[in-house]
């Protein structure tokens, strides 16, 4: 197997892994919605895996999916293989390519100790304490509050850009040549909107977190959720974002298949 098809086939395991993810994240968050109990993140969702029959294999097929999409993603930040740095969106476009890079080589390294049972499987939400530990570590550095509430203006970039994705709906890259039909179109506009509020959430915690230097008040998809349930008519607001996360992991699933996906291999490999 060429270098091109095996990353084409890793992004398409790193598609479903995604999907699959968000399918239960968005389960768990629906039925905490009309029954209570403890929400969880993608973390989280990925240690119940670890209960399932087969669990470490499929674990292990995640990690290899989430490693191959961020490499790909990587790729794509780097060497722009689809010239996008002609214009202020496509540098965006990459800075945004190179966070889900960065995002899915954490989730790969925590699914592998997952799989090897290298660490337990947590649950609720350990992405909020993993967002508390590094923006104290980063309020330490020189120039710590700038550089968190930079996180935070390119978390709300990432939102706006997923935003711009749910309302116009173009999804170009999916069956080659002929648009998607308009049930994935929908289904993509609510997965994106979804996605898109959880971001724009999580820049705020961060931001909030570098003004009153206080990291506790970072926090991820967990948390995010979480300030949903709180507010009022909190069970509806969690109930709808859930069912838009959902409907992202089965968007992502469909990209699995049908996306058309662009590898370029880097000048280092033979």
């Amino acid at each position: 197997m060429h270098y091109n098809e095996r990353m084409t086939l890793f992004a398409r395991i790193g598609f479903a892994a995604r999907g699959l993810v968000y399918l239960i994240i968005g389960w768990f968050a629906l039925d905490v919605a009309v029954n209570g109990g403890q929400l969880k993140d993608n973390q989280g969702a990925l240690g119940t895996l670890a209960y399932a029959p087969f669990g470490h294999v499929l674990l292990g097929v995640c990690a290899l999916g989430f490693a191959g999409y961020a490499v790909w993603r990587l790729t794509d930040a780097i060497m722009d293989p689809e010239n996008r740095s002609r214009d202020t969106k496509g540098k965006f476009a990459r800075v945004g390519n190179a966070l889900s890079g960065i995002t899915h080589i954490i989730l790969a390294v925590a699914t592998t100790r997952l799989a090897f049972r290298k660490t337990s499987a947590q649950q609720g939400s350990p992405g909020d304490q993993n967002a508390e530990s590094w923006s104290a570590w980063v309020l330490e550095q020189p120039g710590g509050v700038f550089l968190l509430v930079l996180v935070g203006v390119l978390l709300w970039a990432v939102a706006t850009a997923q935003g711009r994705k749910a309302y116009k709906a173009r999804f170009d890259k999916m069956g080659g040549d002929v648009p998607a039909p308009d049930y994935v179109r929908w289904i993509g506009r609510f997965g994106y909107a979804a996605r898109a509020l959880i971001f724009a959430m999580i820049g705020s915690f961060v931001i909030m977190a570098a003004l009153n230097h206080d990291p506790d008040q970072a926090g991820g998809l967990g948390e995010a959720l979480q300030q949903l349930r709180s507010q009022s008519y909190g069970a509806l607001l969690l109930a709808v974002v859930a069912v838009g996360l959902a409907l992202f992991g089965l968007f992502s699933l469909i990209e699995a298949k049908y996306r058309r996906i662009k590898v370029i291999k880097p000048d280092f490999i033979k």
